[in-house]
Formats: structure tokens, C-alpha cells, sequence
């Protein structure tokens, strides 16, 4: 993995920045500072301005792991494509599974409210975040944090049925066995585009299913530098997003390229 504002990183951006690129993000700490409690994250205005700006060229796509709801009341402006928990919630379709994932996540919120509750177990910094078809079990305000990711993790295994559990930064992320994710929207995503390239940013272990796809045609990009990670390149810190999404703006503009998904303008 190598620096995106490198040589070899601009060469990339260079080959598959062309009219037909689709631009995919995550949210939390990629677009939204990581902040101390999930309800307090937005979308800084310089990255909202930018966003605006880059959909006259080319499509773009949050990829969150937030509900929906949630994501959308953060962003300050309507993207082409919202998919929210992980892949779940979006895509052409998801109404059809979302009535038994609701209710596995129902059966998983009450088992862990109860374990959560027992003495051995109570932590008030442990919290369950319900987001109707997953579950984040958010653990960055515990007494001890590593204690509580250990003890987790042994509940966690012992749940019926057995989630899909994808860690994050203090967080444990729970979705049913059979439900999508990220790289699956994704892919998902640039077929119902008819993209013909796309760029992916990302900063967690959850963007990690969109870094494993092995497509030509996919620039992928991870926030901070990390060995454990499938990105091809990184930005050193998330304030380095303004100036990725002006490289975006600049190239698509040079090479007349528009948001294809859009009404086309009217000529007089």
C-alpha cells in the first residue's frame, strides 16, 4: 500500500479518473470525524461543499454502516446512492430480507440487554446501538476497554443465531449471516450505475470487504497508513478528503465529464 499523493498514487488517480467514474465513500471517520458519541457525527461543510460540486461530474455513493435514516439527516445534501448498515439497507430489493433480519436483530438486541444487565457483566459504557436490521455494540466509554472487547467477544460467539460480527474502532458491528456488505454494494452499485470505473474511500475494518475486491477498474483507498489492510493507497489523515476531492473535482472537470445519472441539461 502506498501513498495516494505519490507519483505512483497520481498515476492511478490518472488512470481511472475518467468520465464514467463512480465515487463512493464511507462516512464515520472517512467523511465525519470519529467522535465520542456516535449521534454527534455531521459532515463538515468544506467536505459538503465539495461533495455538492463533485456530483455535477460523476455519481456519488455513502456506504455507511448507519441506518438510513440517520445518514441522511448527517449529510446537508441528497447523494445519488445512500446504502446504509453495511450493505443492508439501499439497494434495489433490501425491503424483501429486511423482515428477518429485523427480527434476528430483535432476538439478538434482547439476549444482550439481559447478559449486559447481569452483574458480572454491567458496564455503563457498554452501549447497544439498534439499528433495526444490525447491531453496534459500541464499548469506547468502558470502564476498561480492553477488558470489555475481551468479555464481548466471548458473548458474542455464544448468540443465536450466530451473527456476522465486522470489529471497527470500539465497536463491534453485528449483521445477519446472510445479509450483504460493503463490497457487495458496491459492485452492486456500479452495475445499477452502469459505472464504468469507481474510487472507494475508506478508514475501518468494515471498508476492508470493498479493499478485498480485486477489480481493475476500482481505485480503492483506506484513511491512515496500516499493514493490515487490501487498499492499494492511503491519505495520511482524514483532513487530507478535502484535498482528494478537489484532485476528483479538477480531473473530471479538465475532461468534461458529467454526472450521467442526472437529467441531461436543457439546450436552447
Amino acid at each position: 500500500m502506498g501513498a495516494l499523493f505519490s507519483t505512483e498514487g497520481f498515476a492511478r488517480l490518472d488512470a481511472i479518473v475518467r468520465p464514467g467514474l463512480l465515487c463512493a465513500f464511507d462516512f464515520d471517520g472517512t467523511l465525519s470525524p470519529i467522535v465520542a458519541l456516535p449521534e454527534h457525527a455531521c459532515l463538515p461543510t468544506e467536505l459538503m461543499y465539495r461533495l455538492v460540486e463533485l456530483s455535477a461530474y460523476a455519481p456519488v455513493a455513502i456506504i455507511t454502516g448507519r441506518a438510513l435514516d440517520d445518514v441522511r439527516e448527517r449529510l446537508g445534501f441528497v447523494p445519488d446512492f445512500v446504502v446504509g448498515n453495511h450493505g443492508i439497507e439501499g439497494l434495489p430489493g433490501w425491503e424483501e430480507p429486511a423482515a428477518r433480519h429485523r427480527a434476528v436483530c430483535r432476538l439478538w438486541h434482547e439476549r444482550l440487554s439481559s447478559i449486559l444487565h447481569e452483574p458480572a457483566m454491567f458496564d455503563p459504557g457498554i452501549v447497544i446501538e439498534n439499528k433495526r436490521y444490525s447491531l453496534s455494540v459500541h464499548y469506547r466509554h468502558a470502564r476498561d476497554p480492553i477488558e470489555a472487547e475481551s468479555r464481548l467477544r466471548n458473548v458474542l460467539m455464544h448468540l443465536e443465531p450466530l451473527p456476522r460480527v465486522i470489529s471497527g474502532k470500539c465497536v463491534f458491528n453485528l449483521l445477519p449471516e446472510e445479509a450483504g456488505d460493503k463490497g457487495s454494494a458496491l459492485e452492486q452499485l456500479m452495475q445499477i450505475s452502469r459505472a464504468q470505473s469507481a474510487i472507494y474511500i475508506g478508514d475501518d475494518i468494515t471498508d476492508e470487504d470493498v479493499f478485498r475486491l480485486r477489480r481493475g477498474n476500482l481505485l480503492t483507498v483506506r484513511i491512515e497508513c496500516t499493514t493490515e489492510t487490501e487498499a492499494e493507497f492511503f491519505l495520511r489523515r482524514r483532513q487530507d478528503m478535502a484535498q482528494l476531492l478537489d484532485e476528483l473535482i479538477n480531473r473530471l472537470h479538465t475532461l468534461g465529464a458529467r454526472n450521467w445519472t442526472l437529467p441531461a441539461p436543457i439546450s436552447h
